[in-house]
């Protein structure tokens, strides 16, 4: 099998689905979605939890009186064996040190994906302004979901934004991958007109038209669809600006992907526009793939 059509959770790798819990119901819905994730990808789950560094006791940052690390990881190891059933899973917990965005962020360097809740009670869900989710999903070296309260259950097609360039492709795998494991339609979108589209060397660089975006598309879909044999793939080119389509499309979705940077790829704009509209403005899980994680890449980054 290529490595377009691997079925990990994020581009090729095989470590554990890593949750954020906090003690907050938000974060207990994240839990149930990294659960049904780990135990159709067949990978290990851990449930981690932060404390202040000054603090030696167990005690999650902004947790409520009485509670403590201990007890809030054994409530999300409960919801995670309710929502894994049979499932054969390791399930494993984490009490970390340090801010609930860096303790994601470092533990993202050997995982396969990341979640996290919003509107939680303490740090690691939050407002749309700064919040740890919008960090993570900017910072992590893997795919980051972020699933807001009473989705984890959500069915419907999986939406995918594709812009036509290499830094849609491992969201493109995510999306076929998810889609294959959950038996589910996945809805390719391809917005064209809000910036003009890079061309390749040599190539004209003339006025776009539909039969052309509809041909990008395609080729970009090629090898994935090949790979994935099972997923019925929806093709959607419109001449819209990629927000408003993928929000319109997630009202029936069970999850939108998108790439974390979009077509101009430039290395201030980790998290692009698009990505950062969409993780704020729909109602399902998102899913925010980076693209070459590698340690050259990651330099690239933060350079």
């Amino acid at each position: 099998m290529s490595d377009r059509g691997r079925s990990d959770a994020s581009t090729g790798r095989r470590g554990p689905v890593v949750v954020g819990v906090d003690g907050s119901a938000e974060a207990l819905d994240a839990v149930s979605w990294a659960a049904d994730v780990a135990g159709r990808q067949g990978l290990e789950l851990t449930v981690l939890t932060a404390v202040a560094p000054t603090v030696h006791v167990a005690a999650t940052i902004d947790a409520p009186p009485g509670s403590s690390a201990s007890a809030l990881l054994d409530r999300a190891r409960d919801v995670a064996a309710d929502r894994l059933g049979d499932a054969r899973v390791h399930v494993s917990a984490v009490t970390d040190h340090g801010t609930p965005a860096g303790v994601l962020v470092d533990h993202s360097e050997s995982a396969s994906l990341v979640v996290v809740g919003t509107r939680g009670l303490g740090e690691f869900t939050g407002g749309l302004s700064g919040s740890v989710s919008t960090a993570v999903a900017t910072h992590a070296r893997c795919a980051v979901a972020v699933v807001p309260a009473g989705s984890s259950r959500a069915d419907g097609p999986v939406v995918v934004g594709v812009d036509g360039t290499a830094n849609s492709m491992p969201a493109l795998r995510f999306a076929f991958a998810a889609a294959a494991a959950r038996g589910l339609r996945l809805v390719a979108v391809h917005a064209w007109s809000d910036i003009d589209v890079p061309q390749p060397d040599g190539a004209d660089g003339g006025p776009h038209t539909e039969v052309g975006e509809q041909a990008t598309l395609a080729e970009s879909l090629a090898g994935f669809a090949e790979d994935n044999p099972t997923v019925e793939v929806d093709r959607v080119v419109v001449r819209d600006r990629p927000v408003r389509e993928l929000v319109a499309r997630s009202a029936d979705a069970s999850m939108v992907v998108v790439g974390r940077r979009g077509r101009g790829g430039f290395r201030s704009l980790l998290l692009g526009s698009t990505s950062r509209a969409v993780l704020h403005s729909v109602d399902v899980p998102v899913v925010v793939v980076p693209g070459d994680t590698s340690p050259t890449a990651a330099r690239d980054e933060t350079a």
